[in-house]
This record gives C-alpha cells, structure tokens and sequence, in this order.
C-alpha cells in the first residue's frame, strides 16, 4: 500500500506541490492497532513499537484527559459527559481521535491503544477516512495468561513484582530486600482474570474475524497479522517487526 503524502519546495519564490510516497523516501508510515487479551503483553510490545518506529501511542483515555484540560470544543463537550456520568459516544471518540493524528508528532504514524473495541467502532474508524496500515493480535492461550497473571505477587510498599513460577522471591510470600508480605493484586486473582478474558473474547475477539475478512477482501484494508506472544520477549518483538514489514 502507497499513501501520498505531499512535500512543498521553493524555487525561484515560487511554492510548488510533488506528490512523493514517503516510503519512497525511506520514510516508512507505521499506523497500527494492536489487538491481544490482557497479559499477552501489549503493553510491553506497545512500548517497543512506539519506540522502534519513533511513533506515538494514542490512548483514548489519555486523549479524554488532554481535551478537557485544553478546553476546546471537543474538550468541553467531553466534560460535560463526563461530569454527568454518561458515556462517551463512538462518534465523539473518533472526532478525538482525527485530531489527535492531525498533530505533527504523527507525521510518521501512530498506534491506538484502547480503541477499537468493538466491530462498530473499527467500522467507525473506516467510516471516518481514519488510514490504518497494520492490525496485529497479540495471541496467547487463557490459560497461559492465567497462570502469568494468577502467579503475579506484589510488594505494596514498592511495587516490585515477583511470580510465584517464573520470579519466585527467596522465601515464598516474602519480598526479597524487606521480608515484608507479598499480596497478589484483586485484578491477579483466577476468578477475575478468567472474567476479563470471557469479556475480551465476547466484546473484542471478534475484531480479530472481521479485520480477517476485511484484509481478504479489500486491496486498501490494513493488513492483518497474528504474533505468538510466547517466548522470550526478544523473540516475541522479532516476530512483531516481522509482520509490520
């Protein structure tokens, strides 16, 4: 896929438009949506994405904030539904998000964090003429991601992280530097892991099918790849560069 992208030059005082692909320039555009269960690692490889392709990570949530701070148009009809308790509309999000990407900081891409998920909400974002170049599922087994996450120890006091499998503290239950308790967080517990992920394959796995049907049926839809989360972290983020190419 080829998207244009125009570069203005000065000769004799005169402003002239070429139209150049910037891939052309060896400028390559990395507009991604990363899709995953909670604790496959998104997070992480969002991180890495960002960093290795020098695009920013826009979350919806971070974007509600910014708008209200600013106070702009958007931003204050944000508030209001907000201070209301209602919910903020799909159409309202998208608006965010349009100008969110309008910003120079974008000019190489970006990567949604949060949004879409739901069916509506993808087709919102092609709907709205938003340009996405790669979509990427993060894929690991429930009960991988149980056991990452139901492992999961924590000291309160520092926030240091230890897994009663792959990170265990010296002595079982106790944090390494102070002897002090360990506990495992409400959201690590087995029950609500399990809960989370019957939400993620009801309400967003199905993005997974329809960006499938969409990269096999339409020349300009955004190509579709699913990364084995797995492994050692190094092999995991080879596997993402693989499918962003």
């Amino acid at each position: 896929m080829l998207f244009a992208k125009y570069w203005v030059f000065l000769v004799a005082d005169t402003p002239f438009k070429w139209q150049k692909p910037l891939e052309n320039l060896g400028i390559a555009l990395m507009r991604v949506i990363l899709l995953g269960p909670p604790g496959a690692g998104k997070g992480t490889q969002a991180q890495f994405i960002t960093e290795q392709y020098s695009v920013p990570q826009i979350s919806t949530g971070d974007m509600l904030r910014a708008a209200v701070k600013a106070g702009s148009a958007l931003g204050l009809e944000v508030k209001g539904i907000m201070a209301s308790g209602g919910l903020v509309s799909d159409e309202l999000i998208i608006s965010l998000v349009k100008e969110r990407i309008s910003h120079a900081d974008c000019e190489r891409g970006f990567l949604l964090d949060g949004f879409p998920r739901t069916i509506p909400q993808a087709q919102a974002i092609i709907d709205a003429g938003i340009i996405i170049d790669a979509v990427v599922e993060i894929r690991v087994e429930d009960n991988e991601i149980v056991s990452r996450l139901s492992g999961r120890r924590v000291h309160e006091g520092s926030g240091r992280i230890y897994h009663i499998h792959h990170n265990p503290p010296t002595t079982a239950g106790m944090d390494n530097e102070t002897g002090e308790p360990l506990m495992q967080r409400p959201d690590d517990l087995e029950e609500t892991v399990r809960n989370r992920l019957s939400v993620y394959h009801m309400q967003t796995q199905p993005l997974v099918q329809f960006y499938t049907e969409l990269a096999s049926s339409d020349n300009i839809a955004p190509k579709f790849s699913t990364v084995d989360g797995l492994g050692l972290l190094d092999d995991v983020q080879a596997r993402l560069v693989a499918a962003l190419q």
